[in-house]
């Protein structure tokens, strides 16, 4: 049947150039953006997880800036501690050949100590950026639980959605000739109850005291007129502390600006991070100066152990060093061999972090390439396939056209009717 009312052949015919119309506008869409999935509507799913992709390929490039810094600072101690090793060994000559009774030992003595001024200069210019890594004064426990430094290494996403930042600890080597000074004598000596009892027994604390600033406990600047290293009555910047509750062991360095209370809540803080069960044990900071320890457990027999030590560099026998006597030559050829080693040990350790710094940069570098390459086969056109389709779909709205208009001739052959 033939109508002048509806024509159901230009109905069908507009429906399928509409459809065509906007598929040729999806696949322009495509060509001019190069991307299939340009925004939510596209397909939402898709977009959301290269979003998500895209935010941690941000997050990588910063790590990775992070770790060419900490590479840096890590290279320039490393560089320090061979240099140092150089010298040393260069200073080792000098006192074998004072071993020989008939060798000029003054002329000797003054390179020797003409060594141990350079050594001395090396260590104090091996810094990165205000931080020295050999030198004695980093005060920070990293995440290995010593004295050292953390550095950003990457971002770890759970299957939840959660981030968590993950580190690289690196250790901090003393490289310096200060002379240690052991302090516990009045740093923390009044330990009562050495091994705690059990749980409500009545020796289950124990109590430091004497955990104070010099100049009155007040905050501790680098131009503390009441620092005095000689002495041993009062914690002054660069003090190494270590409290040891069981097996676990927390160790502090008093820095710049502490106060006592900050001094205590690092080394819980050293603890914490070393596994130290706070189900088990607390610590209580109640005043100034004083640190409480107690056994929350029913477990007797565990040991508090306390030390704290002033500047023990690992060079500090250079200071005192003499090979003008006998005595003093055979003593220098005994402790020059220990911190040689201890120098050797420092660039060991300096040199494999710096070796996995350098493996987790490039891990990083290809895990932001992969995941750029994930979001490109998520969100990024096939150029090839949407050429192909631009000429299909063209083909296909010029038949659309002339279908479309075939049907609106159609109701004038009704005219033939009435001739």
């Amino acid at each position: 049947m033939s109508s002048i009312l509806t024509n159901t052949s230009a109905m069908v015919a507009l429906q399928t150039l509409k459809g065509i119309n906007g598929n040729l506008e999806k696949v322009q869409s495509e060509i001019s953006t190069g991307k299939s999935v340009a925004s939510a509507k596209d397909n939402a799913a898709v977009w959301a997880i290269s979003k998500v992709m895209e935010s941690d390929v941000k997050g990588f490039d910063s790590i990775s800036d992070s770790l060419e810094l900490g590479t840096s600072t890590v290279s320039v101690a490393r560089q320090a501690s061979e240099t140092v090793t150089k010298l040393l060994t260069d200073m080792k000559g000098k006192i074998v050949a004072s071993q020989e009774q008939t060798a000029d030992r003054a002329k000797l003595q003054t390179d020797i100590e003409a060594l141990t001024e350079q050594v001395k200069s090396v260590v104090g210019a091996a810094q990165f950026n205000g931080l020295n890594l050999v030198n004695g004064s980093a005060s920070n426990t990293n995440t290995n639980g010593n004295t050292g430094i953390n550095v950003l290494s990457s971002l770890d996403r759970a299957s939840n959605g959660s981030v968590t930042a993950s580190y690289i600890g690196v250790d901090a080597q003393n490289l310096s000739t200060r002379a240690g000074t052991d302090l516990s004598a009045t740093i923390g000596a009044s330990v009562s109850a050495a091994t705690l009892t059990a749980s409500g027994g009545a020796s289950d604390t124990s109590t430091l005291t004497g955990l104070t600033l010099q100049g009155g406990g007040g905050a501790l600047a680098k131009t503390d007129a009441a620092a005095d290293p000689a002495d041993s009555s009062g914690l002054i910047e660069g003090d190494a502390l270590k409290l040891r509750i069981g097996s676990v062991e927390g160790a502090y360095t008093v820095k710049a600006g502490d106060t006592a209370d900050s001094i205590l809540a690092g080394l819980k803080n050293s603890l914490t991070s070393n596994g130290f069960d706070s189900s088990k044990f607390s610590l209580d900071i109640t005043t100034s100066g004083s640190l409480t320890v107690t056994n929350e457990s029913n477990v007797a027999g565990t040991a508090v152990e306390f030390s704290a030590a002033r500047g023990n560099g690992a060079l500090s026998g250079l200071e005192s060093m003499d090979v003008q006597s006998d005595a003093g030559a055979a003593a220098a050829l005994a402790s020059i061999e220990t911190m040689i080693q201890a120098a050797t040990d420092a660039s060991a350790a300096f040199g494999s972090s710096e070796s996995r710094l350098n493996t987790q940069q490039d891990f990083v570098s290809k895990m932001s390439d992969a995941l750029t390459t994930g979001i490109s086969s998520l969100v990024d056109a096939d150029m090839e396939e949407a050429s192909a389709r631009l000429q299909a779909l063209q083909t296909q709205q010029q038949l659309g056209v002339q279908a479309l208009s075939i049907a609106n001739q159609a109701p004038q052959s009704i005219l033939s009717l009435f001739r």
